[in-house]
């Protein structure tokens, strides 16, 4: 920071700032937020092509979303110190500044080494922004208007990620997987310009720089890189048969053991842990975990699911999942509307319950599910993303006093892409060793000794003409693994239904939230 920025005036009272302009600057804040967020899932209905372009196979090229992923994970918690160091504005600005280069070094990535590398900057340099957004609301807007930017918030986080496969998919099918990164720059350059001029909430601090827990951050940095890592990868290399999983396993662990006991006894911390005392803060950091396993893994799960059993193409994926992010949008209104009438607890039970309803909707899967049928449980599940995600985060974070936000946020978010790394794992894992389970019952089953299986291989000969055994024993392989697949898809619905039953159960638990005084300038 130079010596003009430490020369700014004393930050602006948020409270005397005119209502249009702090919706303004919030929205400008969102930009940024949405953007950061799309771009982690913008990319995987087009990994294939992205693949193709630059000459790599499927398990390279799955690593331009996991080295997005690591390094976004990394830099959450680390922003509630950071923006305390450098301010809000200068955190936020430089964040952009930095996601919008580093998205035009990936349009231009030469090969899948340089693709992976620019990816891991774009998610590190980007990542700052979406706690501050949520920090920025409650220190701006109190009373409805705070309800009001939760929702936004809590509508953006959602949206987002759910969104991305199809504008990645629009976009690639009608230019060239190199737009799913250069249409970040636009947004990106208006986030880095506006933002410093409107958002004055507080004083950049670079004492704090003397303070700081550095051997902390590293702890935290190798925590949650090996712990991202070995979710992500494990279920592709069999867990715990291959050495490296293992290692970054228990370095994971033991470097997560020593970051909590560091954290405790550390005068200055990185992050807020003793937040977790607050009961509201426990279970709303619970639930932002269970939120982010069905968020993250039912986009995971859908398009896996039309693309390898359907065989659909990026655009066709993207088109089919829009349902969700529709009806999220169409529920705003609703949400708003009942935030006025019914407790925000009583709502956030209903979305979690709706998520649940809509993971049963999915269970009954079959293999030839598209559009129409998915339908309704992705519409069932665009408006219990809205019920749940935004009441979550008024009651975790509304409660605490403004001067320990900015830490607690930081917490509060990891938790949700902890569930959404967890919940993609476990699905993956789920897949792969439920599709060999099934198939092993289902083949028990077709063999030449069944009526209806011999009835069927003699009508395929007859359409096909074409009498060898060994090509319809062929096609009825490929017609059992497709079913297999399909049964493993609808266990893995069941399993994220069984999450959001017990976090519905849970809801009762918390407390009514008392927002607290409007904030000062101090803050």
């Amino acid at each position: 920071m130079n010596a003009r920025a430490m020369a700014l005036p004393r930050p602006a009272d948020p409270t005397a700032l005119g209502t249009a302009q702090k919706i303004f600057a919030f929205a400008s804040m969102c930009v940024g937020m949405f953007i950061a967020l799309i771009d982690i899932q913008i990319v995987s209905a087009s990994l294939r092509d992205i693949g193709g372009g630059l000459s790599a196979g499927v398990d390279e090229t799955a690593w331009v979303q996991t080295s997005y992923l690591i390094a976004e994970i990394v830099v959450i918690p680390l922003s509630g110190w950071l923006s305390r160091v450098f301010s809000t504005r200068w955190l936020f600005a430089a964040s952009a500044i930095g996601f919008t280069i580093a998205s035009v070094l990936c349009g231009f990535a030469w090969d899948i080494e340089s693709m992976i590398v620019f990816r891991a900057l774009q998610g590190f340099l980007g990542g700052s922004m979406i706690p501050l957004v949520f920090t920025t609301a409650f220190i701006f807007f109190d009373g409805k208007q705070r309800v009001i930017a939760a929702a936004t918030i809590g509508a953006l986080a959602s949206l987002a990620p759910t969104m991305g496969p199809t504008v990645g998919g629009w976009i690639t099918e009608h230019a060239s997987w190199h737009w799913l990164l250069f249409i970040n720059v636009v947004p990106g350059l208006f986030v880095a310009i506006v933002v410093p001029i409107l958002v004055n909430i507080d004083k950049p601090d670079l004492s704090l720089l003397r303070g700081a827990d550095y051997f902390g951050m590293v702890l935290l940095a190798l925590f949650l890189g090996c712990l991202e890592y070995t979710l992500e990868e494990g279920p592709r290399y069999g867990w715990f048969d291959d050495d490296t999983i293992v290692t970054t396993a228990w370095i994971a662990a033991v470097t997560g053991v020593g970051f909590v006991a560091r954290t405790l006894t550390y005068a200055h911390p990185l992050m807020d842990l003793r937040a977790l005392k607050d009961r509201n803060f426990a279970l709303g950091s619970f639930f932002s975990f269970v939120t982010g396993i069905g968020l993250f893994a039912t986009i995971y799960l859908t398009p896996l699911f039309l693309g390898r059993v359907r065989g659909y193409s990026a655009l066709q994926i993207g088109e089919t999942v829009f349902t969700t992010g529709v009806f999220q949008l169409l529920t705003i209104p609703l949400y708003v509307w009942l935030t006025r009438r019914v407790d925000l607890r009583w709502i956030m039970m209903t979305g979690l319950a709706l998520f649940g309803i809509s993971m049963w909707e999915f269970a009954p899967i079959t293999h030839d599910w598209g559009a129409r049928e998915l339908l309704l449980p992705q519409a069932l599940r665009g408006m219990a993303q809205q019920l749940a995600v935004a009441p979550t985060v008024v009651l975790t974070l509304g409660s605490l006093p403004p001067a320990r936000l900015k830490l607690a946020s930081g917490l509060f978010n990891t938790m949700r892409n902890l569930g959404g790394a967890l919940g993609i794992a476990a699905c993956a894992t789920l897949l792969n060793d439920r599709t060999n389970l099934h198939f092993l019952r289902l083949a028990e089953r077709a063999s030449t000794g069944n009526d209806a299986v011999n009835a069927w291989m003699s009508n395929v000969s007859a359409q096909t003409g074409t009498p060898s055994t060994e090509s319809t024993l062929r096609l009825l392989w490929h017609v059992t693994y497709r079913e297999a697949q399909t049964l493993a898809y609808s266990d893995a619905f069941l399993v994220i239904m069984v999450c959001f039953v017990v976090a519905t159960a849970m809801v009762p638990l918390m407390r009514k939230v008392a927002p607290p005084a409007a904030p000062t300038a101090d803050h």
